[in-house]
Parts: structure tokens; sequence; C-alpha cells
């Protein structure tokens, strides 16, 4: 039985064990399963391997994407790049990282770019971030990291320091923490969303619930907007491919 599976922590907000068992089932895959490790600390996930030794690749999400990386073999130039990691092929006793959450973002986010989306706010820093950065940089889209804390370093702000002339600026707005995911549907990035218009386009990569509060305040103010469920979809299918790979 080839087994796959997610590490990450908590794991109840996540789509990727019951996507791939659906998969599993339909497209006839009866040697294969799919479980989620939800481990509170990266520590253990030497113990997943040890007592799970028929697994084939894995899935990494929130907050392991960045301190997965201790324990690879081997890095995919992007993974090298950006430092950040969301599925692991298990070869040969080699842990191969890749970061298959460029391709899901870029493929879902391009279709809705128009010309005045020039310059983008990234709320949060992590993994996923990281990710979104590197396929702003590979459009050329100039961009602005908003942290929840202070960071002298160029290119970084603070959720305090947004006002009119920022969000008037940046017409791009993408939601890169979990706030608002299933079940904290009533929390939202605390920007200032009056100054939102329908110049905006607003992409959160959280995708439960499907409208996220974020989404809904800046519908409300006539902005474009888009979950991450497509994003999912097709990272989740990239991993798969990765996996299976020769």
């Amino acid at each position: 039985m080839n087994l796959y599976g997610l590490i990450g922590y908590p794991l109840g907000h996540s789509f990727s064990k019951q996507y791939f068992t659906e998969k599993f089932l339909k497209e006839g895959w009866k040697d294969c399963r799919f479980e989620n490790f939800p481990i509170p600390t990266i520590d253990e996930f030497p113990q997943i391997l040890q007592k799970n030794i028929n697994l084939k690749g894995m899935a990494v999400t929130i907050p392991y994407k960045q301190e997965i990386l201790q324990y690879v073999t081997e890095s995919s130039d992007e993974v090298i790049f950006i430092g950040a990691a969301n599925c692991i092929k298990l070869k040969d006793d080699k842990l191969i990282a890749y970061n298959t959450d460029i391709i899901g973002f870029e493929k879902s986010f391009v279709p809705l770019l128009k010309a005045n989306h020039t310059k983008a706010l990234i709320l949060g820093t992590g993994g996923a971030s990281k990710a979104v950065q590197y396929v702003l940089n590979k459009l050329n889209i100039d961009h602005l990291l908003v942290s929840r804390s202070a960071n002298k370093k160029e290119g970084y702000c603070t959720y305090a320091m947004l006002n009119e002339q920022i969000i008037k600026d940046y017409q791009i707005i993408i939601n890169c923490s979990p706030v608002g995911t299933s079940p904290n549907e009533n929390s939202c990035p605390d920007i200032p969303y009056q100054f939102v218009n329908d110049n905006h386009y607003l992409y959160d990569l959280v995708y439960k619930p499907e409208k996220t509060l974020f989404l809904q305040k800046g519908e409300e103010q006539q902005a474009q907007i888009k979950n991450g469920y497509e994003m999912l979809i097709i990272q989740a299918e990239a991993n798969w491919a990765i996996w299976n790979a020769d």
C-alpha cells in the first residue's frame, strides 16, 4: 500500500485527505492511501517516517513549510530560493523538497489581473507568503509585506501603518495569513477596508469558508475577489505528479 500524507498543526481545516481519498476512489488507485499527521512540533517528524516506511510523498502546511527543510536531503531550485516547501517526495532514502504553492498560486491568480494591478500588499510573512512573493517577482509586480510586528527590513510594514494612500497605491491585496480560516470565520486581517474600491483585487489563500470576512469586506467595496480553492486543487495535482514521477 502506497501511503501519502499531510503534516501540519492543526489540521482540522485541511482538505487534502478528503481530496486525495476521493481522487483514489474516482480514479481507481486501490493501492493508495492518504493520512493526516497533525504534529504539535516539527521534532516529531522523524517519528512519522520511522512508523510509516511505505510513505511515498507528503504535503506540508502551516506552520512547517520552512521548518521542514532541516530534514530534507535535496531541494528544488525554487525551494532553495524562497526557503519554504509544501511538497516532499520520498525516494531511495531521500527526502526531496518542492514548492507547488508557486504553481497553484500563479495559475489561479493571473487570470483576474488587470492593467492597473501593478502593486500588491501581502498580508503575512510565512511560508505561503514566500511562494506568493516568488510569483509576484516573476510577474514584475511590486509588493509590500505586511506583518503584525514592526520590522525594520525594507519592504515591510505593520497593519497599523496602513492608510488611505497605501491602499490606494496597492490595488492587489493578498491574504497569506490563516486569519479568517474556519472555525474563526468572524475574523479578518486588520486593514482599512473603507479605502478599497472597484479597482482592487483581493485574493485570499484561505478557502474555507468559501467567502472569508476579508473577501466579504472587499466585495462590499466592489473589489474583484478570489479564494484559494483553485490554488489548492492545482498544487495538489502538482504534488501528485511529483510523487509519482520517476
